[in-house]
């Protein structure tokens, strides 16, 4: 592309480690979790809780479950969003990055990159993969892509993308992509959010008198919901199986990937998984609608352990349905979504 572009999209996403070993897993996780917007505890807690306790006890764990979904290219939430660049940059005319909120690629590579190819730029749109709002998830990636740019001193502005969990080509995007899997199907259907801890929902309440103050609070109009993860979910559900005429009675929610002892959203995806056969749910299929990249959380926990778990329970068949990664409906959702930016 022409060094006199003026427009450019940086795609954020989590991160990964290096590699599989311990070591570069412990790095990794010491970066993710020491982040105050991760785990919300005062900075000696969290050193004392996430250095001396979670990292020396889960290095090993995690390391091992990387390894059972690494592929050649290393890890899928990196190459997948690699990928994504890649196709998006042959259907818009505007150079793409990449970058990580931990690990590698990280911000400033990505910024450092538009100044040097592009010395005309003037504005960077970032898109946070992130469909919800959350503290631990597209704030921490806006606040981190900020400081980045200010300490740079970089010449560009920067506007972000808000969250996406209800806009029209996302929602067509996702439920096009669970289509071939749900043909014909008599089975039950569970939507698999990552869960966060219950204090961010009300950290996040911007009226300090909404969230999760009655049983039918994301049901309830409030300025909150633009910050509600909970009610976020509940409403791309809500869109998606409306899209595709899913009746009630043939779904259902459940939160996963919960750390530590604090109340987090529920119900469980694990808990349910061993309740759901007991109740007649036998045949299932999972959808993650958290993620738009296969992920440790979708390969690893869903499609492998939370299998498992079902199948052990007395579930007879189960099926995951993969994020979108690359599907021509996402990459024309995407496209349509870099329009939507604000500062």
């Amino acid at each position: 592309m022409p060094a006199q572009t003026k427009r450019a999209v940086i795609l954020m996403n989590l991160g990964s480690p290096e590699s599989v070993a311990v070591k570069d897993v412990k790095k990794y996780l010491d970066e993710f979790l020491m982040d105050e917007r991760v785990i919300d505890s005062p900075y000696l807690v969290r050193s004392v809780l996430v250095k001396g306790i979670i990292t020396p006890f889960r290095a090993a764990k995690s390391a091992e479950a990387y390894e059972s979904i690494w592929t050649k290219e290393g890890s899928p939430l990196v190459s997948i969003t690699k990928q994504l660049k890649s196709v998006l940059e042959k259907e818009i005319d505007e150079p793409v990055e990449v970058a990580m909120r931990y690990g590698n690629p990280t911000m400033k590579s990505a910024y450092d990159a538009l100044r040097s190819n592009y010395p005309a730029l003037e504005e960077v749109v970032l898109l946070p993969l992130y469909p919800h709002y959350a503290m631990s998830s597209y704030e921490t990636a806006v606040t981190h892509a900020r400081t980045v740019h200010k300490e740079g001193n970089y010449p560009f502005k920067i506007t972000f993308v808000k969250p996406f969990y209800n806009h029209p080509d996302y929602i067509k995007a996702l439920a096009e992509s669970m289509k071939p899997y749900l043909l014909n199907y008599q089975g039950h259907l569970l939507f698999s959010y990552h869960s966060i801890p219950e204090r961010h929902i009300m950290k996040s309440d911007m009226t300090g008198m909404h969230c999760l103050q009655s049983a039918n609070c994301c049901e309830t109009p409030s300025p909150a919901h633009r910050y509600c993860y909970r009610h976020q979910c509940f409403m791309t559900t809500k869109l998606v199986t409306e899209y595709l005429g899913i009746p009630k009675d043939k779904y259902s929610v459940s939160f996963q990937s919960k750390l530590g002892r604090s109340e987090w959203l529920k119900p469980s995806t694990t808990l349910r998984m061993q309740q759901m056969p007991a109740e007649g749910i036998k045949d299932l299929t999972v959808v993650c609608p958290s993620f738009v990249s296969d992920c440790l959380e979708t390969l690893e926990e869903i499609a492998i352990r939370e299998k498992e778990n079902f199948l052990a329970a007395g579930g007879e068949t189960f099926a995951y349905i993969p994020c979108m990664n690359t599907q021509p409906g996402w990459i024309k959702a995407v496209a349509a979504l870099i329009g939507i930016s604000y500062q």
